[in-house]
C-alpha cells in the first residue's frame, strides 16, 4: 500500500526546525525531476533537500569519489582501498586502518542505482527509500521508541568515522534497519559543516515507513510516568501489580 500526505502528516506534529527528506534509488533517469544544476559529495545533496530543493543526481553530479562508491557506481580507486588517503587525512593512524573501513562499510551492488532523487517531506513526488530525519534528542526520543514499541528490539547506531553517507542511505536500505547518528561525528559532514553538532540523524527505510507512521499515530509521545505527576503513577502502578 503506497503511503499518502497524509500518512506523513504525523510528522508535521514534531515541527522538526528543519524538514524530513526522502530519498529514492533509481536505475531509470526520473521524468518528473528536474537534475541537480550543480556537484557536490552526496552528503551535501541531504543538505540541498533539507534547504528546499527537489531534484535527481547522477554520477556526473558527484565530486567526492566515496558517495559515488557507496551508490556502486564507480570502483574504489587504489589509494583508497589500500588505506593510502584515509591516513594521510589523519582520520585513521595508518593505512591498515584506514583499508579496514572498506572491508565493513555498506556499499549498494553495481549497477543498481545510476540516479538519487531528493526531495523535502513537503514536497515529496515519490514513495521514498529512506526517510532522513534530523531531529533534536527529544524528538529523537519519541522517533526511536516508535521504531520498536511493538516489537521490543534494541536500538542500534552504526556509524564509522568516514564515509557516513554510507551509514545514513545504503545501510538502511540494504538491510531493512533503522539507523540514527550524532551529527558533528563524522569525518566528511563535520568537514564540511553540513549540519548542526549534537543532533540526531534518524535514516529509516522504505519496510519501516508504514510501522512507525502508524505506531506515532498510536503511542503516547509521553509517557504517563514522564509527566509531572509521573512518580505518583509509578507508584499506584507498583501497588496494582502488587510491586513492593
Amino acid at each position: 500500500m503506497a503511503l499518502t500526505k497524509k500518512d506523513f502528516a504525523i510528522l508535521d506534529e514534531f515541527m522538526f526546525d528543519v524538514q524530513p527528506l526522502g530519498l529514492k534509488f533509481l536505475a531509470r533517469r526520473p521524468d518528473y525531476l528536474d537534475r541537480l544544476s550543480r556537484n557536490m559529495a552526496l552528503c551535501e545533496m541531504l543538505k540541498t533537500a533539507q534547504e528546499g530543493e527537489v531534484f535527481y543526481a547522477d554520477a556526473q553530479n558527484h565530486n567526492c569519489d566515496a558517495g559515488l562508491y557507496v551508490l556502486g557506481q564507480t570502483e574504489g580507486k587504489e589509494q583508497f582501498l589500500n588505506g593510502e588517503y584515509g591516513a594521510g587525512l589523519r582520520v585513521f593512524s595508518d593505512t591498515r586502518s584506514a583499508s579496514r573501513l572498506y572491508h565493513y562499510i555498506s556499499r549498494i551492488p553495481r549497477d543498481v542505482v545510476n540516479y538519487v532523487a531528493f526531495s523535502p517531506l513537503n514536497r515529496l513526488p515519490f514513495e521514498p527509500d529512506v526517510l532522513v530525519i534530523l531531529a533534536n534528542i527529544n524528538q529523537a526520543e519519541v522517533l526511536l521508541r516508535a521504531t520498536t514499541y511493538e516489537t521490543g528490539k534494541t536500538w542500534s547506531s552504526r556509524y564509522s568515522a568516514a564515509i557516513g553517507c554510507s551509514w545514513l542511505l545504503a545501510y538502511p536500505y540494504l538491510t531493512g534497519e533503522v539507523n540514527y547518528v550524532t551529527t558533528g561525528l563524522g569525518f566528511g559532514m563535520k568537514r564540511r559543516k553540513l549540519f548542526p553538532e549534537g543532533l540526531q540523524l534518524i535514516s529509516v527505510p522504505f519496510d519501516h515507513l508504514h510501522s512507525l507512521l502508524q505506531t506515532l499515530r498510536e503511542m503516547p509521545w509521553v509517557p504517563p510516568p514522564y509527566e509531572p505527576d509521573g512518580l505518583e503513577y509509578v507508584k499506584q502502578l507498583k501497588t496494582r501489580l502488587g510491586i513492593t
